[in-house]
């Protein structure tokens, strides 16, 4: 007697009810995973809602969020570095090509703002236009000279225009920095020859100042050797001559050797005693 293999074939609805549970479990995990969000540091997150952007702006960490419903977009809030070199003219008509550096961020409470209004290429449609307007409008108030003079000063004044500009875009201005201004060789040999001559006219001026205080000098010796003269001749008097042929005198006697000539001139003179 044989026996015989059953092979049952698979059910269909078991087949289907597998699938679909395995749609479930991958539709449930996903759900899962579009629920949260999380910011990173240094950043802030513009939520938009079915393409509109959400009042709300989500800080550092870990955030709920409405699958498929709403998108998150992090944006960075730290420093950022901008570097731009604008030609431009000066009062006195002379190019002046300046280099600037300059340090910004995003103000973290308006960046919805700032994304509604201008969008993720800020830079380019914002800073980069700003920096230039803001240079360009200040150099044009200084002559070329005055611009290298007064560097602090045209850097204040960039300063608080480019502020102004960022500050309408809800971006914050942290510093600037100046770094180069660069003018023609025309100009630059000018300047040159310009400090040659200002040396040379110092040196010239200091050499005048020295020949007169030397002059004065020998004036001011001349007439105390002049007045010690009058003082001198004021106190010559019968009395002192007497009294520097008496000292005169009595320097010859002690210079004397004893030996008495026959012949001496002088005031005194000596007798023969031979």
């Amino acid at each position: 007697m044989s026996s015989e293999t059953v092979v049952q074939n698979p059910n269909p609805k078991n087949i289907s009810r597998s699938i679909i549970g395995l749609i479930v479990v991958v539709a449930i995990v996903l759900l899962g995973f579009q629920s949260y969000t999380i910011v990173e540091a240094g950043h802030r997150g513009i939520v938009l809602q079915l393409g509109a952007v959400q009042p709300q702006v989500l800080e550092e960490g870990l955030h709920f969020r409405i699958p498929f419903i709403q998108k998150v977009i992090p944006v960075e809030i730290r420093v950022q570095k901008a570097e731009s070199s604008q030609v431009s003219a000066s009062r006195d008509l002379q190019t002046v090509t300046t280099t600037l550096a300059v340090n910004y961020h995003l103000d973290g409470v308006a960046v919805n703002n700032l994304y509604r209004t201008v969008g993720m290429e800020y830079k380019a449609r914002v800073v980069d236009p700003a920096i230039s307007e803001a240079l360009k409008g200040i150099t044009a108030q200084y002559t070329a000279e005055d611009l290298i003079a007064k560097r602090s000063e045209v850097s204040a004044k960039v300063k608080d225009a480019l502020a102004s500009k960022l500050g309408l875009y809800n971006m914050v201005l942290d510093e600037i920095n100046i770094t180069e201004f660069k003018f023609s060789e025309e100009f630059d040999r000018a300047i040159e020859q310009k400090q040659i001559a200002e040396q040379q006219a110092l040196k010239s001026k200091l050499d005048l100042e020295r020949i007169k205080i030397e002059k004065e000098q020998e004036i001011t010796r001349a007439q105390a050797q002049a007045e010690a003269l009058r003082l001198q001749k004021q106190e010559v008097t019968a009395e002192l001559i007497k009294l520097r042929e008496i000292e005169a005198q009595l320097k010859a006697i002690e210079k004397w050797n004893g030996a008495l000539p026959n012949v001496t001139g002088g005031a005194t003179p000596f007798i023969n005693v031979k």
